[in-house]
């Protein structure tokens, strides 16, 4: 990881309901965070919540801040700042450059991503890829992985995609972005539609025949559970058709990047019930015309989280062959292993950590 020089960034998680502010130096909370109420219906009352919110944050800090770094929803041109026409901000229409606004309020750059990309950015540099390359090494396996797939489950599917350090933001800052992808149950719905808070009323509700509007994912979880009285079986349906479509989405990107997943979210807590369904669409084969079947990935997945699947993925099978006509060997790793794993530090702070750095590497280059 990059050397920080005890910088300190200014972070902010948007979301729908909350504006929470805080800083960071050196990949840790160093204030108070600033709660406030999210202004979504007027574009000057955003903006003044926004500015109050730093300030008051900017107010708790020994030195002065290098940047502001943080998540907001979009579309947006992440590039320039420039927000775009929210579906939950409803004031947002028409383009409102929001990242040069608080730049000319404050005097320091801003830089602004989807929470997709910096969940899996703080992920790759500060949590799940180093976790697992520790976990590699102590059991005395020579592999260790440079790329990531971050994936947030909650009011929506987001995505994020880290290649040796890298954010892949693409050249329209979409990279990454798996929500709107084909349904692996429904063709020609996106993805999105069952990967959400939505996705698992609705399946809940369609199963067990009742409203479940008021219901959260916990309390659909509970019910899976059986610490909540409800209909048991279609509360793990919710969970296993979710981690169905989730899988089905990243199978085709796994095939491109080639990397450990690692998920996220307020979703995420009933990742026991998510997480089968998802190992199960990854075992599923793909076949010829010949009827000749194949995996549907090239590397085989492993559940980080069963202490079996683990063991097996933290195994050391790569061996050493012989170059023809000479005494000389090679490595030769047979196996193709990726694994797929549940955030230890959170979507929240994972997202702010990955807004910490990408400032930092945006500030340096």
């Amino acid at each position: 990881m990059m050397s920080k020089d005890k910088k300190t960034v200014l972070t902010l998680d948007a979301g729908g309901t909350n504006f929470v502010f805080s800083a960071i130096c050196d990949n840790e909370e160093i204030v108070e965070p600033v709660r406030l109420k999210a202004v979504t219906t007027d574009t000057e009352g955003c903006l003044a919540t926004l500015v109050q919110g730093f300030t008051t944050v900017k107010e708790q800090l020994a030195e002065e801040p290098v940047a502001i770094s943080f998540a907001f929803p979009g579309p947006a041109d992440y590039e320039h700042g420039v927000i775009g026409d929210l579906p939950n901000f409803p004031s947002f229409r028409g383009g409102v450059p929001l990242g040069p606004y608080l730049e000319h309020v404050f005097g320091i750059p801003v830089f602004i991503n989807n929470d997709g990309n910096l969940f899996a950015y703080g992920e790759a540099l500060a949590g799940a890829l180093p976790r697992v390359n520790k976990a590699l090494e102590e059991a005395g396996c020579k592999r260790r992985y440079k790329n990531m797939v971050g994936v947030t489950l909650g009011t929506g599917f987001g995505c994020g995609v880290v290649i040796d350090q890298v954010l892949l933001t693409g050249d329209n800052g979409c990279g990454g972005d798996t929500w709107c992808t084909r349904n692996g149950m429904y063709p020609f719905v996106i993805a999105e539609e069952s990967v959400s808070i939505r996705a698992v009323r609705r399946v809940y509700a369609e199963m067990a025949h009742e409203d479940a509007t008021e219901l959260t994912p916990k309390d659909i979880c509970d019910i899976a559970d059986g610490k909540r009285p409800g209909n048991v079986k279609a509360a793990k349906e919710s969970f296993r058709q979710l981690g169905q479509v989730t899988a089905a989405a990243l199978v085709n990107v796994l095939n491109i990047v080639d990397g450990i997943v690692v998920i996220g979210g307020g979703v995420a807590g009933a990742a026991h019930h998510i997480l089968p369904g998802m190992m199960e669409e990854f075992a599923r084969p793909v076949g010829t015309f010949s009827g000749h079947l194949m995996p549907t990935l090239q590397s085989e997945v492993y559940n980080f989280e069963d202490p079996e699947q683990r063991a097996a993925f933290l195994e050391d099978k790569d061996t050493f062959v012989k170059v023809p006509h000479t005494d000389k060997e090679v490595l030769y790793c047979s196996q193709r292993k990726v694994a797929i794993m549940v955030s230890e530090l959170g979507a929240s702070k994972a997202i702010n950590l990955g807004a910490y750095n990408f400032a930092l590497k945006k500030i340096e280059s």
